[in-house]
């Protein structure tokens, strides 16, 4: 049975002794994107082959301390980029993709082109390490449906409480989240949450608690609910926080890794490959973790074909 992780660590600790899983390193002509490739190759996580300009990437491979030799192909346009990474997919070459310094429309375009998305619309996770949170918190969707509807918000759920449960938590606990925890006609988003409560109750979400609307104090705080009078099945012991749409994903996961000391992994869900999908800015470690957790994904998900 999978055990649920308390932090990076122990996931990294799990990880160890996995076959490095091949992965195509999209647009991986940046230092922090070579950096966390290489630290995620010398710690056995990846076999990275390396698409985008190819002296570019030389030059910066030869600034960082140990590196190895590594397969780059030369693909200078970032259309270009995206494009060898699904037909080296296609081909078998490599089981998953990693987003360098290319944009994300141009990163996902081709993805979505060749229909490697799952029967499921596709959506955004950061999975974050909070020293003041005792278990890992998944956000989403913060980085690729921009105002999604009710439907799409049961996909992204969906989406997340798959991962997650894929990740060992054996039933997530979903807060749908809005500016306030009741229902206010005035704030869609409070209508969109208490739905995806009561389609948790009637089956059309599955393998989960799922409870809203929610603020975001009395999702994560057990004590800041109580304070308000709110009886919820998730309050102070949330796994997954479903944000109404991007732009305040965006910034919740930002805003955590930025001024709260979060740890992010950053990766697409609902596609039949995992796909990793950090902020252009991230630093290694980042990108690091995003391997290792895309490559215990992919494991795991072999194990359960």
């Amino acid at each position: 049975m999978s055990v649920e992780f308390a932090t990076f660590d122990d996931m990294l600790t799990s990880v160890q002794g996995l076959p490095a899983m091949p992965i195509a390193v999209i647009d991986a002509d940046e230092r922090h994107v070579l950096e966390g490739a290489c630290e995620a190759a010398a710690a056995g996580y990846i076999e990275p082959i390396l698409i985008g300009d190819e002296k570019s990437i030389r030059n910066i491979l030869e600034t960082i301390t140990g590196t190895r030799q590594f397969r780059i192909i030369h693909a200078p346009q970032e259309e270009a980029m995206a494009e060898k990474g699904v037909e080296l997919l296609e081909k078998g070459e490599v089981k998953a993709l990693m987003k360098g310094h290319i944009h994300t429309d141009e990163f996902l375009h081709p993805i979505l082109l060749h229909h490697l998305q799952g029967k499921k619309r596709i959506s955004h996770v950061y999975l974050a390490d909070l020293k003041k949170y005792p278990k890992l918190l998944y956000i989403t969707d913060a980085a690729i449906n921009i105002s999604p509807d009710l439907a799409t918000k049961r996909h992204i759920v969906q989406n997340a409480v798959d991962i997650a449960c894929l990740l060992g938590v054996a039933e997530p606990k979903v807060a749908a989240l809005s500016a306030v925890e009741v229902v206010n006609p005035s704030i869609p988003s409070t209508i969109d949450a208490a739905c995806l409560a009561k389609m948790a109750d009637r089956g059309q979400i599955v393998g989960a608690i799922v409870d809203g609307p929610l603020a975001f104090d009395n999702a994560i705080s057990a004590e800041s609910a109580k304070v308000k009078g709110i009886h919820s099945p998730v309050s102070g012991d949330v796994d997954i926080l479903m944000v109404p749409e991007l732009v305040s994903g965006n910034i919740l996961g930002k805003d955590l890794e930025y001024l709260a000391g979060a740890q992010l992994a950053g990766f697409v869900v609902g596609t039949k490959v995992p796909i990793i999908l950090t902020s252009r800015s991230d630093p290694p470690r980042a990108r690091l973790i995003s391997c290792a957790v895309a490559t215990l994904a992919s494991h795991r998900m072999e194990y359960k074909l």
